[in-house]
């Protein structure tokens, strides 16, 4: 059964071949860490969470990279800001995004490098483009890129030069050849961070760093480059251009990006100030319901954020738990074999869950362990049933404007209305509490229960 993969630079589906037998080199760009992470980045941490899950249980060796961005403009900003070192900033920052992660469900990639750990192998990458042509220094002493050198600079995109250009911001530098030339190396202004290096003093620009890291952990030519979705220009055409013109080799056989999360149609993104991070989330929804919610969609396809969609995927995602057995048995062979055609469908996880609720409605231990299992190769599941449901009324009693003790009183109240045929005014109570998310269930000859949504 081949695996197909959506090949950004390929614009189709591709039967996918790994350079050496059942091992994978994956890479992906990780988050610039100045800020704490939001659904977006949660996004491409969980789709590629999954997609690494997937390739182990189809028995592949995977070797997967995701670097931290720990050298940037946005981190020296902040950490001035705060009036605290930089190193200071990425740590609290680092240490907030693994615990996301652990929330999330995601497991931690097999290397992590960080930017400022590989400035010497930077160094290296970037005499090399200069010593062949593809690189030059300017008056201002910072090192350019010379895209003219590299003609099939554009093909991830599919476009020319000139419409990307038009089409993006390009720092118009008077010591540019080109305006499109983008920087390598930077040279320090005053306040910031330097390191040494044969151009002078200075820092590494953002796209060689992923350059670098990716070469170092991989080689020079890997099999799954990925990222999200604003990465595509400039970044990973930057990354491509860079790369091959020092190597002469591919740089990545497949390139695969996340879709965008959106908030009324536009993406959501810290510069946009439309961003929910990830730990506001958690203050009121349970982890697995997030990730549930962000693997509905497929991982290539833009996911449109909202209270009530969520609100929807933790009702969805509540039924399947509920149905776990407490002793997984034997997995239907059907269904097991129909999960895997889905997912090597370029890892349509929305049909792989589709078919756990067909499962759930079959209603048969066998079915139900059937789930159990698919959950565990997706990363669903992970605190267990009774858990789960535990954490999930306790955030409910957290958040809600009613405490346990207040709605025992109201319905209290509603039975002594009732007792007293004042049925308006138990039937008020009744959607005071509904409103609230508090189901009230009445049994003819026994007390009243009742729960939160």
């Amino acid at each position: 059964m081949s695996l197909q993969i959506f090949d950004t630079l390929a614009r189709e589906k591709r039967e996918f071949l790994p350079i050496e037998p059942e091992k994978i080199g994956l890479y992906v760009c990780g988050m610039t860490v100045y800020d704490r992470c939001h659904l977006g980045h949660g996004r491409v941490m969980v789709a590629f969470d999954a997609i690494v899950r997937y390739l182990k249980f189809r028995g592949f060796n995977v070797l997967y990279v995701r670097n931290i961005t720990d050298v940037d403009d946005k981190i020296f900003a902040r950490a001035a800001d705060q009036s605290i070192p930089f190193t200071q900033l990425t740590e609290q920052m680092i240490e907030s995004m693994h615990n996301d992660e652990v929330k999330l469900g995601c497991v931690q990639p097999d290397q992590e490098p960080r930017a400022t750990n590989n400035i010497p192998s930077m160094v290296e990458l970037i005499n090399t483009l200069i010593n062949n042509g593809s690189a030059y220094q300017g008056t201002s002493g910072d090192v350019y890129f010379r895209v003219d050198s590299f003609p099939a600079y554009g093909k991830l995109n599919n476009r020319n030069l000139d419409d990307m250009i038009a089409g993006a911001r390009v720092a118009v530098v008077e010591d540019k050849e080109n305006p499109a030339d983008f920087v390598l190396w930077k040279q320090t202004k005053e306040g910031e961070e330097s390191w040494t290096s044969p151009f002078g003093p200075g820092r590494p620009g953002w796209h060689i760093e992923c350059s670098a890291m990716s070469m170092n952990a991989l080689g020079n030519t890997f099999d799954i480059h990925g990222g999200g979705p604003d990465l595509k220009f400039p970044h990973h055409e930057n990354e491509i251009a860079q790369s091959e013109a020092a190597t002469g080799c591919t740089f990545a056989n497949y390139w695969m990006h996340a879709g965008a999360v959106r908030v009324d149609e536009e993406k959501m993104s810290k510069s946009l100030g439309n961003f929910v991070t990830l730990d506001e989330l958690f203050a009121d929804h349970h982890p697995e319901v997030i990730r549930f919610f962000l693997l509905q969609s497929h991982y290539r396809s833009a996911i449109a954020f909202s209270e009530p969609a969520l609100i929807k995927a933790e009702s969805a995602y509540t039924r399947l738990v509920q149905c776990l057995p407490k002793v997984v048995s034997e997995t239907d062979p059907d269904s097991m074999k129909k999960f895997m055609e889905y997912m090597n469908d370029d890892f349509n996880t929305p049909r792989a869950i589709a078919l756990m609720f067909d499962l759930l409605n079959n209603g048969s231990d066998q079915a139900h362990s059937t789930i159990a299992f698919i959950g565990n190769v997706l990363g669903f599941f992970s605190a267990g049933r009774e858990k789960f449901l535990k954490e999930s009324q306790e955030l409910k009693a957290v958040n809600s404007q009613y405490s346990d003790v207040d709605i025992d009183e109201l319905i209290q109240q509603r039975q002594a209305a009732r007792d007293e045929r004042s049925f308006d005014a138990a039937d008020a109570i009744r959607d005071q509490l509904s409103g609230a998310g508090i189901i009230i269930e009445d049994s003819p000859g026994k007390a009243t229960t009742w729960r939160r949504r």
